[in-house]
Parts: structure tokens; sequence; C-alpha cells
């Protein structure tokens, strides 16, 4: 049996989530709360398996505050944010704070059961647009990693570069490293290879796009 906790600022709806839940025979509203700081009260008071938390509430505590201070009070506890809000900067916001899942109150009420039945089992649950646009995000972030090469480089192929790009020849920089003109040779081809870049232009404007002289572009 699933005990469940409903936290929702509208009577009405609580009521039909009730119904709802409780026609499931694995499945128990154990309580109500119609704001986050009851909601909390209630949940150290009946330890639900799973808390299903609006988002929005007005008049009270917030969904997003409620559920990352009783994931510090019960970080066992399970919470799936309930929200009419399909956007990723909740989406975000809620993860962050600690929810299991989030799903939208215009889903189907099979999905909202399955949803339940996922988070309190320990695993995660998004509705699928917040599952593509979590995924492009993730995919964004990776992109923007592997896009900046400059990371890949030694602290030597960093001086090198610098120099490389202050006009200084290969002679010069061996004299001002006090290394040799094979080794100056040998960090340039270097961190050409990790750039991906093939003459010596390439290397100078991007060293000035980093701001490597002082100044970008």
């Amino acid at each position: 049996m699933i005990k469940i906790l409903l936290v929702d600022d509208h009577a009405v709806v609580r009521s039909g989530l009730k119904m709802l839940l409780n026609t499931n025979p694995e499945m128990e509203v154990v309580g109500e709360a119609s704001e986050g700081n009851e909601g909390i009260k209630k949940a150290l008071k009946l330890q639900p398996d799973v808390v299903v938390m609006d988002l929005s509430m007005p008049h009270g505590k917030d969904g997003l505050t409620a559920t990352t201070e009783l994931k510090k009070l019960m970080p066992k506890i399970n919470i799936l944010i309930l929200t009419m809000h399909d956007d990723e900067e909740y989406l975000f916001r809620a993860i962050q704070g600690g929810a299991s899942g989030c799903i939208l109150k215009s889903a189907p009420h099979n999905e909202l059961m399955a949803a339940i039945e996922s988070v309190s089992a320990g695993d995660a649950y998004l509705h699928p647009s917040a599952q593509k646009r979590l995924m492009e995000e993730y995919l964004g972030s990776l992109k923007q990693v592997g896009s900046d090469t400059y990371n890949l480089l030694s602290d030597r192929e960093k001086e090198v570069l610098t120099l490389i790009a202050k006009g200084y020849s290969n002679k010069e920089i061996a004299e001002k490293l006090v290394i040799s003109v094979k080794t100056v040779e040998t960090h340039k081809g270097n961190l050409m290879e990790k750039l991906q870049m093939k003459t010596r232009p390439e290397l100078v404007e991007y060293a000035v796009k980093k701001g490597l002289l002082g100044y970008g572009i």
C-alpha cells in the first residue's frame, strides 16, 4: 500500500484526487494539506510514502519552498510535483529542490498513478515533454563543454599559444621559456591537434577570442 499525502490549495482538486487515488487498491490518501507549511507538518506526522505537491500555492508556503524544506527534514521522502506549468525553469528548480518527479495537472489519470508508483519505488518520473526538454538541456551542456577545448591544453601549451599569438617566433619562444626549439614545435603541434587547427593565423584568432592578449572579439 502506497501512503499518499496531497498538498494543494484547491479543496476541489484534493477531493477529486483523493477519490481517484483511493480507487486504486494499492494506494491510500492518508492526509491532505492546503499549503506548504501544513504539508510539512502533516508529512512529519503521517510519514507518507509519496507527497503529491502542488507547485503554485499563493496562500502560504509554495510547493518549491516546501519541497526543499521537507527534503531536508525527511531526506527519504518521495515528492511528486503537480503543476500546470510546462516550463523548464519550474522543472529544474523542482528537481534541484529534491523532487522525485514532476507531472502536469492536465495529465491523464493513469499517468498520475504511474508517476506515483514510479517515485514510490525510488525512481524518477518526468512527463514526456519535460523528459525531452531535460535531454535537450543535457545535450546542450555536453556540446558546450565539448566545444571549449582550451581546458584540454596543458599549462605549457597555453603559454606557447599566448606567445605565438603575441608574434614570437619558435626560437624566441624557446629562449623565453628556456626550452629547445624542438620542444616548442612539439607543444605547438599538440595544441594545434587539440584545437583542431592547421595554421598559425587560426591560433592567433583563437587566442584573441579567448582573451589571452588582454582583449577579445
